[in-house]
């Protein structure tokens, strides 16, 4: 999900260089409108991530990967209604896919950053335990000092897992799952 474009800019202004891809044409004319109005620079690639066999290698790989959504829940309550078990089985198994293709575009040492907006642990957790040392992935902890504020939502294993809880007095935030591996 390169689209509507919030992690590609903050990424852009830690001085990354960007390559975006998401599936739909649609989100992109978003992601593309972002960039032009915020003044970014990124490549960007209509595409599936399985089909997607580029020949170079990246030092960091963000896969905000397609979810249910659950975790945006506080700002979009209609998600629950939305949702059934079986999204959430077929989340996961495209999840793991993923996951599997996003860490073979790494290069040696490179970074695998996993990202879902949901609170299913089907969806986060359960995914993230697929991923072993057969992949050439090692377990890169999260650390409180990278994440100002949210030592909080810092799981025993190095992963981060917010909820729509986390905040409260300031409104909350989105319920989010994010893990990382580093490239053997």
């Amino acid at each position: 999900c390169a689209a509507p474009g919030g992690k590609t800019l903050q990424l852009l202004a830690r001085g990354a260089k960007v390559t975006a891809l998401d599936s739909s044409p649609d989100r992109l004319k978003l992601l593309r409108q972002n960039l032009a109005r915020c003044g970014g620079e990124a490549e960007i690639i209509a595409g599936d991530l399985s089909a997607w066999a580029p020949e170079r290698r990246f030092d960091a790989v963000l896969l905000d990967a397609p979810c249910t959504a659950t975790g945006t829940l506080r700002r979009n309550p209609e998600v629950i209604w939305r949702r059934t078990p079986n999204d959430i089985a077929r989340m996961a198994a495209l999840q793991r896919q993923f996951l599997r293709q996003a860490g073979a575009r790494l290069k040696p040492g490179g970074s695998l950053v996993y990202a879902v907006c949901s609170l299913e642990p089907e969806e986060g957790e359960a995914v993230a335990l697929s991923v072993d040392s057969a992949m050439g992935l090692s377990p890169d902890p999260i650390l409180r000092e990278e994440v100002p504020g949210l030592a909080a939502a810092i799981t025993p294993d190095g992963a981060l897992r917010t909820t729509p809880a986390l905040w409260a007095d300031q409104g909350g935030l989105d319920g989010f799952y994010i893990r990382r591996w580093r490239r053997l």
